[in-house]
């Protein structure tokens, strides 16, 4: 499996996991954990500019989601 495969294979995880649950994966969900690290990771790179150009757009529709799916707090 190539890095590709394998970066578009953890994209399409957590984007069919938040269309199904409708909220964003929890940092404190041991099997929900590696999903949050991938998210973070890859947010970093692209404020560092060294996320691939490819994976930008992707991942740009990826963040659009979970701000959707945004915790609220609901004593506001």
């Amino acid at each position: 499996m190539t890095q590709d495969e394998l970066w578009l294979t953890k994209y399409q995880e957590i984007m069919t996991f938040m269309e199904q649950n409708h909220r964003r994966p929890s940092k404190y969900a041991p099997e929900e954990k590696a999903k949050v690290n991938w998210w973070k990771h890859q947010q970093k790179l692209l404020n560092a500019g060294a996320l691939k150009e490819d994976r930008v757009d992707l991942f740009n529709k990826l963040l659009a989601l979970g701000e959707k799916y945004r915790h609220l707090n609901q004593y506001q």
